[in-house]
C-alpha cells in the first residue's frame, strides 16, 4: 500500500464541490475543473513519480484512488463512487496523458481533435465538425499540454519557435501554435492515427474507390510504377499511401522520409527516418532534402516520402529516374495537372539552375500514375482521378486519364451521389505490368464501366 506516496504529513485538502445528483454537470463545471486541477498538483507534491514506471495503470488507479479519498475526506466532503470514479479518472488522465483529450484521443468514432484556445474545442466525425464540452482550465493547462505533447518527440515550441509539428506516441499527427502567433490562446490540432491501417479493401467498403480501381492500383505499385499522390488537406493522402504500399513485395527494402511519421508500412524490411527541426540556437536542422540525399546510400528499393513541399521534390525526382523505381510521394494540389505544376514550382525551391523544360522533362521522365483524391461536400472522400504520365509534347507534360468520379448531385439528404466510370483508354503501364507477370483484364477499361 501507498508504493506511490511521499513521506510525510499532507496539508489540508482542496474543497471540492457541492454535491451533485449529476455527474456530468459536475464534470463540465468551472467548479469541478477547479477541483481535478488541484487534486493533481497536490497529488505531483505527494506521489513519488518514479514508482509509477513500474506500476500497471490499474494499480496506480487504486493508490490514487485512496490518495484522493483522502485528501476529500480530510475536509469531510465526499462524492458518491461514481462521481469518485470519474474524478479519479479525469487525474490520472491528467497525471499520465494528456488531460481533457485523453477521451477524444479514445473515441474511435473522431478522426480530428481541433483545439481553439482552452475553452471550444471541436471535433471531426464522420467528415463532419461539432463542438464538444470538453476544456481546459485555462490557456497555461493547455500550453502544459502542448509542451508535454512536443516534450516526448525532442521537440521545442516557446516564444523564438511558436509553432511546431509533433506526433503522439501512436502516430497521430500534431501542430500546435502559441501567442503571439495564437492571438486568441494556443491552438492545437491532431489528425488522429488509425490504431488499425485502413487497408485497400477497407477503403473499397467505405465508398472511397469500388474493387475494380483498387485491383488497379495495387498493380501498378506491383509493377513498381512509381507513384504522386495528390489532393487537398485532411482527403487522405498517407491514408492512401499507406493502403497502396501493402501491395510491395515483402522481400524489398523500403525507405521512408517523413516530417512526423505516421507512415503504417506492413512490411518487414522498412527503414524509418524522420526530420529535425534546429535546436534552441539554431543549429542541427536536418531536412527532408537531406534524408532523401541519405536515402540513396541506404541501398533502398523503393523510397517513400510522406510528402514533399519544397527542393526534396528535385532529390525526389533523381531517386525516381535513377533506379528506384516503384517510389512514391504526396504533395498537396486540387488536381493531377496542378500537382505536376507544384513539383515544377518546387524544383525550383531547390536552388538548382534548370530550364523550365528541362524540369518538365525530369516530371514526366520520373513520375509514371497521379493519384488525385478529394474530400466531397459531405465529407466523404473519394479518388476523383486516376491519370498516366505519357511524356512530353513540346513544353508541355502529356498526361491521360484512365479512371474518374462523376458527381452526379446530391440526395435528399445531402450525401452526394455519383459513380466511379473509366475513360475507355488503354493505359501504357500495361506493358510493364505484364513484363513483371501482372496481367488485368482488359475490360476493366471499358467505357462502360461505372460502379457506385
Amino acid at each position: 500500500m501507498w508504493q506511490i506516496k511521499r513521506d510525510g504529513n499532507p496539508d489540508k485538502a482542496p474543497t471540492p464541490p457541492a454535491p451533485n445528483e449529476n455527474t456530468e454537470d459536475r464534470r463540465s463545471s468551472h467548479q469541478y475543473l477547479d477541483l481535478k486541477i488541484e487534486l493533481h498538483r497536490r497529488l505531483l507534491e505527494l506521489i513519488n513519480l518514479q514508482a509509477l514506471e513500474t506500476m500497471s495503470r490499474k494499480q496506480i488507479e487504486t493508490e490514487v484512488g485512496e490518495i484522493v479519498h483522502e485528501q476529500l475526506a480530510l475536509q469531510k466532503h465526499a462524492l458518491n463512487q461514481a462521481e469518485r470514479r470519474a474524478l479519479v479518472s479525469d487525474i490520472l488522465d491528467e497525471l499520465l496523458g494528456l488531460g481533457p483529450l485523453e477521451p477524444l484521443l479514445k473515441d474511435e468514432s473522431i478522426n480530428d481533435i481541433l483545439v481553439n484556445g482552452h475553452d471550444i474545442i471541436f471535433v471531426e466525425r464522420q467528415g463532419r465538425l461539432e463542438r464538444v464540452d470538453s476544456r481546459f482550465k485555462d490557456d497555461r493547462h493547455l500550453l502544459r499540454i502542448i509542451q508535454k505533447i512536443v516534450s516526448a518527440v525532442g521537440r521545442r515550441v516557446d516564444e523564438q519557435s511558436p509553432f511546431v509539428d509533433a506526433r503522439l506516441a501512436d502516430g497521430s499527427r500534431v501542430n500546435a501554435v502559441i501567442p503571439p502567433l495564437a492571438i486568441d490562446g494556443p491552438l492545437l490540432s491532431i489528425r488522429k492515427f488509425a490504431k488499425k491501417p485502413i487497408s485497400m479493401a477497407r477503403l473499397v467498403e467505405l465508398g472511397s474507390i469500388p474493387q475494380s480501381i483498387a485491383d488497379v492500383l495495387a498493380a501498378v505499385v506491383g509493377a513498381r510504377r512509381n507513384v504522386l499522390i495528390s489532393g487537398g488537406t485532411g482527403t487522405g493522402k498517407t491514408t492512401m499511401l499507406n493502403a497502396m504500399s501493402a501491395a510491395i513485395d515483402h522481400a524489398e527494402r523500403i525507405v521512408t522520409i517523413e516530417d512526423s511519421a505516421e507512415l503504417q508500412l506492413q512490411q518487414v524490411h522498412v527503414a524509418r527516418m524522420e526530420t529535425r527541426p534546429p535546436n534552441i540556437e539554431g543549429r542541427g536542422e536536418i531536412s527532408q532534402r537531406d534524408l532523401v540525399k541519405n536515402a540513396l546510400r541506404m541501398r533502398p528499393d523503393r523510397i517513400i516520402v510522406g510528402e514533399v513541399r519544397a527542393g526534396e521534390a528535385f532529390d525526389m525526382l533523381q531517386a525516381m529516374n535513377t533506379g528506384h523505381d516503384g517510389s512514391m510521394t504526396t504533395v498537396h494540389a486540387n488536381s493531377p495537372r496542378d500537382a505536376l505544376a507544384r513539383i515544377e514550382q518546387m524544383i525550383g525551391m531547390s536552388g538548382v539552375d534548370m530550364p523550365a523544360r528541362s524540369a518538365r522533362a525530369q516530371i514526366a521522365s520520373a513520375i509514371n500514375v497521379v493519384v488525385q483524391i478529394a474530400r466531397l461536400a459531405d465529407g466523404t472522400r473519394r479518388l476523383t482521378s486516376l491519370s498516366e504520365i505519357t511524356g512530353m509534347e513540346s513544353e508541355v507534360i502529356t498526361m491521360q486519364e484512365i479512371f474518374r468520379y462523376r458527381i452526379m448531385g446530391r440526395d435528399e439528404n445531402g450525401r452526394m451521389i455519383g459513380h466511379f466510370e473509366a475513360t475507355g483508354i488503354r493505359p501504357r503501364f500495361l506493358d510493364q505490368m505484364h513484363a513483371h507477370g501482372i496481367d488485368l483484364p482488359s475490360e476493366l477499361f471499358r467505357p462502360e464501366l461505372k460502379v457506385g
